[in-house]
């Protein structure tokens, strides 16, 4: 094969067509609102795969649709993507983007219409803005009780259960012309770690997996034309690496076994999963060389993702990293883009139903018995602080219920308090003579909210307990979440609307 040569930047050559390959297996974050950065419009005309946008690239919506112009403006066929799940996570609200409740309050209603219609808003959403690509939704099921990091973010524990929200999700977002991602491969359920802050270990035997995977398969039935791979290690699988780098569970599982032909894209390198055990730069290249099609680097500072890119390069150019192995990567990641990177014409998106969100947070709330209404009441909302990486913030169930009964008082109280006794002897005098609400979010994950909570009822046995995260003994109403939506939903209970 006759190769023309391209001099890279640090003085050495490699083939044209080797060099946008290599190119076209990178996600790179970056910072800003305005303009492209220098760097990445270098990176861009390299023949960079995508990118990924966070809160920080957002201000509103016509900024956000001039910035994915401005990056098209480089490279048509650019893939613009961003994380967006509904609920309480996602990085769009100042752009406008629709309330959704989250994947567990839909697999509770369990109404795959629904989940459609609220897949379809967060997508429609998505054209208008010149967004192609959505890191959504999680296929991951909810097992451990412990898991920190899924969830309310997934659609159950049950296979099937999961499997027919995905089909619809996939489904609906497909319809719009936007690409869709089932995330965390082969699954993140069932560890007690944050794969963000830790190396996260699944010990699960081989059989116990097997419906985490019929999840996936289901995913891939549907049609989903990209998966996301979990920074796990699963003992049963593979004991030595995690799955974003190890090729039998990339190759051997997921290629050969359950038959995905479509993009495989890493979580994001700078996790402390892999970035404090190999480093960004060495996993992107282990990565792609286990079998991944792109890696994502989500950090702003774009000296990270030139790290990566010379890495992969270095390892092409001393044979480690085979030359097959990326033109095959990149070729997936070319009809990915050929399918996906052109958006639609703004004004041509059609509406959606902007109730489909606040409807689905609301049969989920009332699908079980609801506490007696309580009206003046006092509110106490004790919730960890928002995850970085996830989680826009600012919901607090104290807004939502003022916002339908204006006589409502509280406190919100994010992240251990520094004299909880004080805290909680004001909020006793506070409360006093009215209704007590007390609402916890996840507290078997934060003790502190075990022991304020436990602290408040010895006082107030008569308080109403609400749980916004995953459901709790004792609780009398749970949102299934904290998106705004879900609270809003409790909310309207609690006040008998």
């Amino acid at each position: 094969m006759i190769h023309t040569v391209l001099a890279a930047y640090d003085g050495s050559a490699l083939p044209v067509d080797l060099d946008e390959a290599a190119h076209r297996c990178l996600v790179a974050g970056f910072d800003g609102t305005a303009s492209v950065p220098h760097t990445l419009k270098r990176l861009i005309d390299r023949g960079l795969g995508g990118v990924i946008l966070f809160t920080r690239n957002v201000r509103d919506a016509e900024q956000v649709r001039r910035l994915t112009d401005e990056l098209r403006a480089i490279r048509p066929d650019l893939l613009v993507a961003i994380d967006n799940e509904g609920g309480g996570i996602g990085h769009l609200v100042g752009a406008g983007a629709p309330d959704g409740p989250g994947n567990f309050a839909l697999g509770v209603v369990d109404d795959t219409e629904l989940t459609a219609r609220c897949a379809d808003t967060l997508a429609g959403h998505l054209a208008t803005l010149g967004i192609t690509a959505s890191y959504a939704p999680v296929a991951d099921l909810q097992h451990h009780p412990d898991n920190p990091i899924v969830r309310t973010r997934s659609f159950g524990g049950d296979p099937g259960l999961a499997g027919r929200h995905l089909r619809a999700w996939i489904t609906a977002t497909e319809a719009r012309g936007i690409a869709s991602c089932a995330k965390h491969f082969p699954g993140h359920g069932g560890t007690v770690t944050d794969s963000h802050h830790d190396t996260a270990v699944d010990p699960r035997s081989y059989e116990e997996l097997l419906p985490d995977l019929e999840a996936f398969r289901e995913a891939v039935a549907a049609g989903v034309p990209m998966l996301m791979s979990a920074h796990v290690v699963f003992q049963a699988l593979d004991p030595n690496r995690p799955a974003t780098l190890s090729r039998r569970i990339l190759r051997d599982l997921l290629r050969d076994e359950l038959g995905f032909d479509g993009v495989l894209v890493s979580d994001a390198l700078e996790m402390k999963a892999i970035a404090d055990r190999y480093g960004e730069a060495a996993g992107a290249r282990i990565a792609l060389a286990a079998g991944a099609d792109q890696v994502i680097v989500a950090v702003p500072d774009l000296e990270t993702t030139l790290a990566c890119r010379d890495a992969v390069l270095g390892a092409l150019r001393a044979g480690v990293l085979p030359e097959e192995r990326v033109l095959e990567a990149a070729g997936r990641v070319g009809r990915l883009l050929e399918r996906y990177a052109d958006p639609v014409d703004p004004g041509t998106v059609a509406g959606w139903d902007t109730g489909a969100g606040q409807e689905a947070a609301r049969r989920a709330v009332r699908g079980r018995p609801a506490p007696a209404p309580v009206t003046g009441a006092h509110v106490v909302d004790l919730f960890p602080p928002p995850h970085p990486a996830l989680n826009w913030g600012g919901e607090d169930l104290l807004t939502e219920l003022r916002a339908v009964d204006p006589t409502a008082s509280g406190t919100a109280v994010t992240g251990e308090p520094s004299e909880p006794a004080a805290l909680v002897a004001g909020i006793l005098r506070w409360a006093e003579g009215s209704p007590l609400v007390i609402a916890t979010c996840d507290a078997g994950l934060h003790p502190w909210q075990d022991r304020f909570r436990s602290a408040l009822l010895a006082r107030r046995p008569d308080a109403v307990r609400v749980s916004t995260g995953l459901p709790e003994d004792g609780d009398s109403l749970c949102s299934y979440g904290r998106g705004r939506v879900n609270l809003r939903a409790a909310a309207e209970v609690l006040a008998g609307r």
